[in-house]
């Protein structure tokens, strides 16, 4: 059995913080425990307001524990072939939320791709159709059946394996480019620019897992009248 432990722990005045990952892997389970900014009650004993735990086996069921909400997750996936074809589906309950969504993709080869998702019980329904141009740029139109709108995501790789990718909400009018520059520094980087209506541009720098600023830009646009 496999297993590896990580602490990060943090001192804010007179408070004290830990975050620890815990994780097994006994024959084809992954077990995990985590707990996220979790606080010393009185200095020495530990309160543990962040504590999840999580039951995978690859490829068919993922069981997460929220302990503070008492709430689970259940997810169940599977892969078959049909006519030839081979199709992905999955099966995700959010108890609390009472919430159950159908995630399914159909393959036809190695560069064309059709995926529904379907929160059950409601008309939230989205279908995405994603072609793979020689492997390097693709393209995902989306519909939301519920909202009758459209979306568009182009992503390409470029410069032996950054990725830049660009999307847009026609119903929000909102134009997205994000630039995954691992090829420029020893880590996982990204920026991230935003554009709404034209008129609102944020701009995100994100290192690793972590955004590191709540560094945002905002120019905001203004009309004058005469």
């Amino acid at each position: 059995m496999n297993a590896a432990v990580s602490f990060i722990g943090g001192t804010n005045g007179n408070k004290k913080g830990l975050s620890a990952t815990l994780a097994a892997n006994p024959g084809d389970l992954k077990l995990r425990a985590s707990l996220s900014d979790t606080n010393f009650s009185d200095g020495s004993t530990l309160n543990f307001d962040d504590l999840f735990l999580s039951v995978e086996k690859p490829g068919s069921f993922i069981i997460d524990f929220d302990i503070p909400k008492k709430d689970v997750q259940f997810q169940f996936m599977n892969t078959f072939k049909l006519e030839g074809k081979q199709i992905n589906w999955s099966y995700t309950h959010m108890r609390n939320d009472h919430r159950t969504v159908l995630d399914g993709t159909l393959v036809f080869d190695t560069a064309n791709k059709l995926s529904a998702r379907h929160e059950l019980g409601s008309f939230n329904c989205k279908l995405k159709y994603s072609y793979v141009h020689r492997g390097l740029t693709t393209f995902e139109p989306c519909y939301d059946l519920e909202k009758k709108s459209w979306d568009l995501a182009v992503s390409r790789r470029i410069l032996g394996g950054d990725l830049i990718k660009a999307n847009y909400e026609t119903l929000s009018q909102v134009l997205g480019v994000e630039w995954s520059c691992s090829s420029l520094v020893n880590e996982d980087g990204r920026v991230k620019v935003t554009f709404q209506k034209l008129t609102t541009l944020l701009i995100s720098l994100r290192s690793k897992e972590k955004w590191f600023q709540h560094l945002s830009i905002w120019l905001r646009a203004s009309t004058r009248q005469n």
